[in-house]
């Protein structure tokens, strides 16, 4: 599903227009990512947390020439699925 037949699927759902619908996903998605760059934690109750993750410098290797290469420290948002979402998706 993409966002366009997910919009579509929200308006039904909530009897909005798709309009309606995909100003309330684009602003709930910004809030998100806006909540998650300040390092925040988005939960929504049985569905799931949003965060960010620090990840440790490690070292690689390129698997052309399987040099090693040194893989900078970074930040990466992630999702954890809540209990009612994994109950759902077994």
């Amino acid at each position: 599903m993409n966002k366009e037949e997910l919009v579509k699927e929200i308006a039904k759902k909530a009897k909005v227009s798709q309009k309606a619908a995909a100003d309330v996903l684009s602003a709930t998605i910004d809030s998100i990512q806006k909540t998650v760059s300040k390092g925040k934690k988005v939960t929504l109750v049985g569905f799931g947390t949003f965060e960010a993750r620090k990840r440790k410098a490690r070292t690689g290797r390129n698997p052309q020439t399987g040099a090693s290469i040194k893989i900078a420290a970074k930040t990466v948002p992630a999702f954890s699925a809540g209990k009612r979402f994994k109950d759902a998706v077994k």
